[in-house]
């Protein structure tokens, strides 16, 4: 996370680029002492290895890793080797454990995570020493003396610790940390703070007493060892606060303390960061007062050193004060965090009432006029060090003084204290709805925030990282949030690195700025005018808008002209201003920092709203054609960053800096398919500022908590007993073959009789506790019997057409799994590598739904169009009728079939498909020889069916229907048949006379379709009320389409006008699920509004093989570091969401 809004960070100075890490070759490797090593003792490939010596581990560590400083490419050699499988864990015993082995073995781990492979596999084979290993770890940590284990060295141990906290989902690891952080380690607390906490949660009491009474059982060694571990995060914060101290202000200071301080504080953040840890160790943290202590450390005020600590310091701030309930894990409201604050202010001025008379004024005062920084230093500025000190142990923040005694703490410290404890804060939503979309120049070159690409995997940097698990879904956006903004920013930097150095800003003679060459992605600024600043909205400190206008001389080629005018609305496009020092013709080097050699001195984002006209109007874009323009000279309209702009005036307001929109002299475009990160980060911050309400069985596991089985239909309460499948199976062998350990039994004895369709009533689990126990024995026999009943599809009418499109795939029996769960309320998640069949899975649990579940709607997203392609081509190979397929976004034009499934393509369809319909009409007008212009409108055909069509139907239906038991002739039905002139395009005969039942369907097959067009027409009758294109796609969009598709991209592009929309849907299924981003895939949950509260959602089928490519991430620092190319999918399969693995391999041929 970037530092939080309004803080002021030292700013470094300019560090030389980080290097590219290069791997290095077979040859390299081969001549290496750790290879040649590794040949004689461990290799895999060696069959008559040497004994095993515990000198070679001493020797590898002293001379390969710490000979080397600890250097990434020995240990990289070491883990190519399998050092930590074959040589290390596999031969480690208690008795044998050196610091040097100790060592080897933090660094092998720590080493495989920087490389992101599974650490933990070693050790789960061989658990049996580990908890004595991470005991040594622990002991090692709180070493105090330096020659006994060196800092550095520590700082690799606090590495390995935060990588134990962060696997938490590893059984082996979690067994070790749970002795560490448990309701247990509040032993640490001061008497006072611990009376304090359990008084405020009663039942903790009950449990408190538990732990003592167990304690008093231990025996000696055992009470000394678990007490040890308790103290262990208290014992290593006290450590870390004497390591701070020992940094001192201004002389030259050792670089491994910095280190270790930053590694520290990452290791606090991701405590705090994760709901398991934080729930005790919060108070811990607060009570060992570590962020004041960092924020008055000599560390913190030194500008170059302490930029990056500052910057973690922010972090941790944050996240111990974020606005969740420690205990319950519940998000705390605005207004709870209001009453918590107010509690605090309260507390402190009943302290000063009761024994403070110098403070009696703020005793009085009301809470919002002492509430702020500067008042409470004012107020708390005169008292004596021993006075701040009794008022801190009045509300349980330090320990009482003895009588006579003086305070040990200094008045800064104390006065800092309760000045940051009692202060307002503002809260995250303001602080998100306060910071500017687009990144300024601060943020994009600096290395803390937005690493190279070079970033190694090494150091510690100032970013959010995606885990398992999130404090609560505001935590869950926020991360997100950030990472996506500080992502867009890594491409925006090397898109203005490219276009400023082709522009080749020198310094002109009189000291303005030239331009010796030229881009395609940007133009000098002829002339830059702010024209408007909107009033701010009531409650916001921001204008409510602020526009510009920006004229560039387009004296250029006449396609790099066309695409500046091309530019469209809401294209984001960047103003920059350049000062540079290099003389004319100065050439530009790419290995120096890109800033000094250009001079860019400012950067801010603007959102294009249109060109200008010859009479200064915006251009409206539209149907018609762009008026011509005369001369090269052209003026956008463009919106800047209201948040931004404020920022920027009132640091010109207060600090007298100049004023940054009158320097601009660049204007730089990008490229649209890789531009739309503003629409995205405010569908973000728009979703964080609704109730955005998940389903209840969703929520805990998007987060990453609970029985990550919970949300598999087999758990779900409204299970369905009862499917339809349509036409999934190709004969009753191929059903029984699909469930194998069932025994099916068939209501239909005659075998000619079983054939598909079939409904299939499955066994649903009783779970209510007495009646569970009961009948188990019962329920075991039955839970394994199928109830297959075939039925017939009505006939629809005698037209070849009219016969249903049927699937000819043997799905084998895992695919019918999937296909089962899909179509199941609940979470359903398909895993399956190339060839397994996926899409056919997905097109069949779209085809289901769509027949058993007719009322409701489906929304298909993907990570790319030629994948939502490829699911239309096969759906309209099934029984979907197309007039409910819609698809949303660009890209249908790649679609191999003649038919467009756009928006307006469907609304093209729809009238094309009204006229048809209505010519039919007038066809079954004419055959009835009923007068009048009844095909005129779909309002007309509907009073001609009900008068006339449906009165023939029903007059018929009482000539032949049965009377009693008595059957009519058989060739009555074709004799009294009212419609034979209109089918007489039909195949003939339409009757064949073989027997009553089989006429009878017939018959109803062709009221069926003469029905189907008035249906459809009804249907369609709103787009005859409808004149525009827009409110007609509109209206097919919320009414009318049973199966929307759309990408990742545009649902999170799209989200506003679709949910303003009233657009509603109940399920989704994704394809490719493992290559979209976390947050494009939890998007497309919330593109609807709660009804009544709740989410209407009620089936979520993911398919996709997070063993295949993860989502592309340009910047390594986020791909690796931040674990920003964690997929939603991937990480449910970690979590370990119940999967279904699809293993039937169709593409590939047989050897």
């Amino acid at each position: 996370m970037a530092a939080p809004v309004g803080s002021t960070l030292p700013q470094p100075e300019s560090l030389p680029p980080p290097k590219k890490i290069v791997a290095p070759t077979v040859s390299q490797i081969n001549a290496e002492f750790v290879t040649q090593l590794a040949n004689k003792y461990w290799a895999p490939h060696v069959k008559k290895k040497l004994p095993f010596e515990t000198k070679v581990i001493e020797d590898v560590y002293e001379k390969e890793i710490v000979r080397s400083k600890f250097a990434i490419r020995k240990i990289m050699l070491l883990e190519f080797s399998q050092y930590l499988e074959n040589y290390l864990w596999v031969n480690y015993a208690p008795e044998l454990s050196s610091k040097a082995y100790l060592m080897s073995i933090c660094c092998m781990v720590n080493e495989k995570f920087r490389e992101n492979v599974p650490a933990w596999e070693t050790f789960k084979k061989k658990p049996e020493h580990f908890p004595f290993f991470f005991k040594r770890v622990l002991a090692a940590s709180l070493a105090e003396n330096d020659s006994e284990i060196t800092l550095q060295e520590q700082t690799i141990l606090l590495l390995f610790l935060d990588h134990c906290f962060n696997s938490l989902e590893v059984d082996l690891i979690r067994g070790q940390i749970q002795q560490l952080i448990s309701l247990p380690m509040w032993m640490g607390l001061q008497p006072a703070r611990l009376e304090l906490e359990l008084k405020k949660t009663p039942k903790l009491r009950k449990f408190w007493n538990l732990i003592k009474k167990n304690d008093e059982k231990m025996d000696e060694n055992t009470r000394i060892q678990t007490y040890q571990e308790r103290k262990f995060l208290s014992q290593l914060i006290q450590k870390f606060i004497s390591v701070l101290k020992s940094i001192p202000i201004s002389d030259t200071l050792c670089m491994d303390k910095v280190r270790y301080c930053e590694r520290f504080i990452e290791f606090m953040i991701d405590l705090e960061a994760l709901l398991p840890t934080r729930r005790w160790f919060n108070t811990i943290l607060d009570d060992s007062h570590l962020v004041v202590h960092c924020y008055l450390s000599s560390l913190a005020k030194r500008v170059k050193e302490g930029h990056l600590f500052c910057q973690l310091l922010d972090m941790l701030k944050f996240y111990t004060g974020f606005e969740i309930n420690d205990q319950t894990g519940n998000a705390l409201t605005e207004n709870e965090m209001t009453t918590i604050h107010y509690d605090r202010i309260t507390s402190l001025q009943r302290a000063a009432f009761a024994h403070f008379p110098e403070l009696y004024n703020f005793a009085l005062s009301n809470v919002s006029a002492v509430d702020t920084r500067d008042s409470l230093i004012k107020l708390f500025g005169p008292l004596s060090p021993d006075t701040l000190h009794q008022v801190a142990s009045y509300l349980c923040l330090l320990q009482a003084l003895r009588e006579g005694e003086n305070t040990s703490y200094e008045k800064y410290f104390l006065l800092e204290l309760l000045v940051s404890r009692h202060e307002r804060r503002i809260s995250q939503i303001q602080q998100l709805n306060q910071m500017p979309l687009y990144p300024t120049e601060k943020i994009i070159w600096d290395e803390n925030i937005v690493p190279t690409e070079y970033y190694s995997g090494e150091g510690c940097l100032a970013l959010p990282k995606l885990n398992l698990q999130f404090l609560t879904l505001h935590d869950y956006l926020l991360r997100n949030f950030n990472l996506f903004r500080l992502e867009s920013t890594y491409e925006i930097r090397q898109d203005i690195e490219d276009s400023v150095s082709r522009m080749k800003p020198w310094q002109s003679e009189y000291g303005g700025v030239v331009f010796g060459g030229w881009a395609r992605m940007a133009q000098p600024i002829v002339s830059f005018t702010i024209i408007e600043v909107a009033k701010p909205n009531i409650g916001e400190n921001w204008p409510m808008r602020v526009r510009a206008d920006v004229t560039v001389n387009l004296n250029i080629r006449d396609n790099i002209k066309d695409e500046w005018e091309g530019l469209r609305k809401h294209d984001v496009c960047f103003l920059i201003t350049v000062r540079p020092t290099q003389p004319y013709g100065t050439k530009f080097d790419r290995r120096q920092p890109f800033v000094e050699q250009t001079g860019l001195v400012y950067v801010r984002g603007c959102e294009i709203q249109g060109m200008l006209d010859d009479k200064g109007r915006v251009i409206e874009e539209g149907p018609e054609p762009k008026p011509r323009l005369k001369g090269d000279s052209r003026t956008f309209r463009v919106f800047l960053d209201p948040n931004q702009y404020q920022q920027d005036m009132a640091s010109t307001i207060q600090s007298g800096t100049e004023d940054v929109y009158e320097t601009f002299n660049i204007i730089m475009r990008r490229k649209p398919k890789e531009n739309n990160f503003k629409a995205v980060l405010e569908t973000i911050r728009n979703l964080m500022n609704t109730d955005c309400v998940v389903p209840d069985w969703l929520h805990d596991i998007i987060l990453g908590y609970g029985d990550p089985g919970s949300a598999h239909y087999s758990k779900m309460p409204n299970q369905i007993a009862c499917l339809d499948f349509n036409d999934t199976f190709l004969s009753i062998n191929h059903l029984k073959a699909s469930f194998p350990g069932y025994s099916i039994k068939v209501t239909v004895e005659d075998q000619a009789l079983q054939i598909p369709p079939f409904r299939i009533t499955f066994p649903v689990r009783n779970e209510t506790g007495k009646k569970r126990k009961e009948s188990d024995e019962e329920s075991t026999e039955s839970s394994k019997i199928l109830i297959v009943d075939p039925h017939v599809i009505p006939n629809r009418g005698p037209y070849p057409y009219n016969q249903p499109k049927r699937n000819t795939i043997q799905f084998t029996h895992t695919q019918i799994e999937a296909i089962r769960a899909g179509m199941q309320p609940g979470l359903t998640m398909v895993v399956g590598p190339p060839g397994t069949g996926k899409t056919d899975v997905a097109v069949q649990i779209i085809s289901n739904l769509y027949h058993n579940f007719p009322e409701q709607r489906t929304l298909i997203v993907t990570h790319s169009n030629q994948a939502l392609n490829q699911l239309f081509e096969k759906i309209m190979a099934l029984d979907v009728d197309e007039r409910h397929l819609l698809r949303l976004g660009h890209g249908e034009e790649e679609l191999e079939t003649e038919k467009d499934f756009s928006r307006y393509g469907r609304v093209n369809y729809v009238l094309s498909r009204r006229l048809e319909l209505l010519r039919e009409v007038g066809r079954l007008q004419e055959s009835l020889g009923v007068p009048g212009d009844v095909s005129y409108t779909c309002e007309t055909a509907g009073h001609f069916f009900l008068y006339q069509v449906m009165s023939r139907w029903e007059e018929y239906m009482v000539k032949v229907k049965a009377k009693g038991s008595k059957l009519p002739e058989v060739a009555d039905i074709c004799s009294f048949f009212p419609f034979h002139q209109y089918f007489a395009n039909a195949p003939q005969p339409i009757f064949k006379g073989r027997s009553y039942r089989e006429d009878m369907e017939i018959a109803e097959g062709c009221f069926r379709h003469i029905k189907k067009i008035f249906t459809q027409l009804e249907e369609f009758r709103a787009f005859e009320l409808l004149r525009s294109g827009l409110d007609r796609s509109k209206y097919l969009l919320v009414k009318e389409a049973k199966i929307i598709a759309m990408t990742c991209t545009h649902a999170a592009l799209k989200r506003h006008d679709l949910v303003e929309l009233g657009f509603k849907y109940d399920n989704i299924l994704m394809e490719e699920a493992a290559q979209i981003l976390e947050i494009e895939t939890f998007i497309p949950l919330l593109l609807q509004n709660p009804q009544d509260g709740f989410s209407r959602l009620k089936r979520w089928i993911m398919i996709g093989d997070h063993h295949q490519l993860p989502p592309v991430i340009k910047n390594m620092a986020f791909q690796k570091y931040s674990n920003m190319e964690q997929s939603l999918f991937t990480r449910f399969v970690r979590v370990g969401v119940p999967t279904i693995d699809l293993d039937a391999q169709g593409r590939a041929r047989a050897r």
